[in-house]
C-alpha cells in the first residue's frame, strides 16, 4: 500500500522524502461520521493512489461544534491547524457538514474556514472542496450564493462529462455520483465567475466544477467518496427525525438506491408516517431497506478523477522542486506571495534581504 495515515514515525520515515505526496484532510464532519469520513476519503484516496506515494493526514477545524466524543477523536488522532499551515502540506481535501444556520457566514466556524480558503490559494498545489466546503469556498472567494432546493437532491444522478480537463481524463460520458443536499450553486453563475464546469447532471446540475489560481481548487456536489451505506443511512437518520419530530420534512427515498419493490414499501412507510409520526414504523423501515442497497456503481469514477488528481499534484510538485526553482534570490528565503518564481508560496517573509559580497 503505498497510501499511508498520519503516524509520528512515518513523518520520521519520510521527512527527506521529495517524490512524498502530503494530504491534509481537514474533516468537518458531524461526530458521528467522522470515522466513517476518514474510512471513506482513505479507502478512495489508496485505490487512486497506485504506485504514488502518498500521506494522508487528519485536521480539523476547531470551532466545529462537537460533542465529548467527536472532541476526543479530534484530540486523539488529529493534528491542529498550525501544524496543517506550517507542514509543507501539498494538497488539501475539506469536507463539509451539516450546516446549523440559515446563511454560511452565521456558521461559528466560518472565520476559520475562510482563513483556511484564502491560505489554501497561496499554499497548496490544488485543494478538493467538498459539498457545503464548496459552497463556502465559492461563496468566500466570488461572492456566489448557494440556492434552496425544492427538496433534497438525495440520491445516485447520472453526470454527463461536459468539460475535457486533466481530470476528467479516462471518465466515461456518463458517470454515476451520489449526492445529499438542500441547495445548489448554479452553472451559469459559476461560470460568469471564470469557473469550469466538468460534470453535471439534467436532475442534479452542477456535479464537479474547477478554479485555476494560486492553486488548482477542485469542487464537488456531489460525493464520490460515499460508499454503499451511506445514502440509506442518511434516508433513515432523516426519517428518524421527522417521525421523531426534530424536522418537518419526511424525506423520500434515495434514488437509485433501492430496487423498485423495496422502494415501493418504502413509499407506503413514508405515507403512514405522514399520517401517524409513530415510532413503531422505524424498525419497520430499518427491516424494509436492509440489505437492498446498491452497489458503489460510482467507484470506477470516483477512482479515476482521484487518480488524476493525485497525478496532477505529484506533476506539479516535481516541476516545483525542479533544480530550476532554485535560482539564486535576493532573500534569504523566498516566500513573498508577489514573487512568481519562488517554489514556495506562502506568508511574506519580512526579513531583511541579503547582502551581495
Amino acid at each position: 500500500m503505498t497510501v499511508r495515515v498520519d503516524q509520528d514515525a512515518m513523518r520520521r520515515e519520510d521527512a527527506s522524502r521529495t517524490d512524498l505526496i502530503e494530504i491534509g484532510l481537514v474533516n468537518s464532519m458531524p461526530d458521528a461520521a467522522l470515522e466513517t469520513t476518514e474510512r471513506q476519503f482513505i479507502d478512495l484516496v489508496r485505490s487512486a493512489a497506485g504506485d504514488l506515494p502518498v500521506r494522508l493526514r487528519f485536521f480539523s477545524l476547531p470551532e466545529v461544534p462537537r460533542g465529548e466524543r467527536g472532541r476526543r477523536h479530534v484530540a486523539a488522532s488529529y493534528g491542529g491547524m498550525d501544524e496543517a499551515r506550517n507542514g509543507r502540506l501539498d494538497a488539501l481535501i475539506v469536507t463539509g457538514t451539516e450546516p446549523r444556520a440559515a446563511a454560511l457566514p452565521d456558521e461559528p466556524y466560518w472565520p476559520a474556514l475562510a482563513a483556511l480558503i484564502d491560505w489554501a490559494e497561496h499554499n497548496t498545489i490544488s485543494t478538493i472542496w467538498s459539498c457545503l466546503a464548496a459552497h463556502a469556498a465559492v461563496l468566500h472567494l466570488d461572492g456566489i450564493r448557494r440556492h434552496p432546493l425544492a427538496e433534497k437532491c438525495f440520491g445516485v444522478f447520472a453526470c454527463t462529462k461536459v468539460a475535457e480537463h486533466p481530470l476528467t481524463m479516462g471518465l466515461a460520458p456518463e458517470i454515476p455520483v451520489p449526492h445529499s443536499r438542500w441547495n445548489a450553486l448554479r452553472g451559469d453563475e459559476l461560470a460568469a465567475r471564470g469557473y469550469e464546469v466538468l460534470t453535471r447532471s439534467p436532475q442534479a446540475g452542477v456535479d464537479a466544477f474547477s478554479r485555476q489560481g494560486g492553486s488548482l481548487f477542485v469542487f464537488f456536489q456531489g460525493h464520490p467518496e460515499y460508499d454503499a451505506a451511506s445514502l440509506p443511512a442518511e434516508y433513515r437518520r432523516d426519517f428518524a427525525r421527522f417521525v421523531r419530530r426534530e424536522s418537518e420534512t419526511c424525506p423520500l427515498p434515495p434514488r437509485g438506491c433501492f430496487d423498485a419493490p423495496t422502494t415501493e414499501v418504502l413509499m407506503r412507510l413514508r405515507a403512514r408516517a405522514l399520517r401517524d409520526r409513530r415510532e413503531e414504523v422505524l424498525a419497520e423501515l430499518a427491516t424494509a431497506a436492509s440489505g437492498r442497497e446498491l452497489r458503489e456503481a460510482w467507484r470506477p469514477a470516483a477512482t479515476r478523477i482521484y487518480r488524476n488528481w493525485l497525478a496532477l499534484v505529484a506533476a506539479r510538485k516535481a516541476r516545483r522542486l525542479a533544480p530550476a526553482a532554485f535560482a539564486p534570490a535576493p532573500f534569504v528565503e523566498r516566500r513573498r506571495r508577489n514573487d512568481p518564481s519562488c517554489y514556495f508560496v506562502g506568508t511574506r517573509d519580512r526579513r531583511a534581504p541579503a547582502v551581495a559580497r
